[in-house]
């Protein structure tokens, strides 16, 4: 299915690794020209130059931290004439209320609860002056399926469901499509390391961690390539009537797997 993104422009946050760079590699092969920005700069540069040769696109790595307002607006800046938003960056740590502190609950809600908002903010604007523009924001299933062990995940991310969901309900309006996807266990880095930390605690042995994954869909956590297509699809004017709506990618644990 072609989706007609040949030739968009299109931002992706936290890109350097994980499903961002899944997301980069689909949207590259639809032949989008690519913004990729993170804080890991190397990966960052060395993903952009191997999607540029692979792909014969233009791919250009921003290293920021949207934590800080100067990043942001600068990025945004550079980022004036986008089609396509992903809001991805985002690292809020586990834990339940009495172990994350104020400071630990401010700091990961500042990249990806108000790193979210703010770019949006911004680029919206961008949009609306051009008159027409995708936002696609990557959530997380701990937005519908509450975790008291990631409290501080569950509460950002379902405060980033009600964003999604208000902007996206008016954004039409302004020629501008707004989504979210609410992923489930994705089989990226940062996943392999909480399920060692799962096995290290639960079996004693941290490399028995694949024996915790048996109980999932399929046995397994998603793809992160699975949820960049995802991105693509409903980035792309195949899915043009989609906004203000949000997509669950979980194997059916909200749904009632297990």
């Amino acid at each position: 299915m072609d989706l007609h993104l040949r030739g968009k422009r299109v931002l992706i946050t936290g890109a350097s690794k994980g499903i961002g760079a899944a997301a980069a590699e689909a949207f590259a092969e639809e032949g989008c020209n690519l913004m990729l920005a993170a804080r890991s700069g190397d990966a960052l540069k060395a993903l952009a130059e191997r999607l540029r040769g692979a792909h014969q696109i233009d791919a250009t790595a921003h290293v920021v931290d949207l934590r800080n307002p100067q990043d942001l607006a600068r990025l945004a800046k550079h980022a004036a004439d986008i089609d396509i938003l992903v809001n991805n960056a985002g690292d809020i740590p586990g834990g339940s209320i009495d172990r994350i502190d104020e400071a630990t609950w401010r700091h990961a809600w500042e990249l990806k609860v108000f790193g979210y908002i703010n770019l949006t903010r911004a680029i919206y604007a961008q949009m609306k002056a051009r008159g027409h523009g995708v936002i696609v924001n990557d959530i997380g299933a701990a937005g519908e399926k509450f975790d008291a062990n990631y409290i501080c995940g569950s509460a950002g991310n379902a405060a980033l469901m009600a964003f999604t969901r208000g902007l996206g309900g008016k954004s039409m309006a302004d020629n501008i499509r707004v989504v979210g996807i609410n992923p489930g266990p994705v089989g990226t880095d940062r996943h392999v390391t909480l399920m060692k930390t799962r096995a290290k605690n639960q079996l004693g042995d941290e490399n028995r961690y694949r024996e915790l994954q048996k109980g999932m869909p399929l046995g397994r956590p998603a793809h992160a390539r699975e949820i960049g297509d995802l991105m693509a699809f409903l980035a792309s004017d195949r899915s043009g009537y989609t906004s203000g709506v949000i997509f669950t990618v979980d194997g059916g644990h909200t749904s009632g797997w297990g």
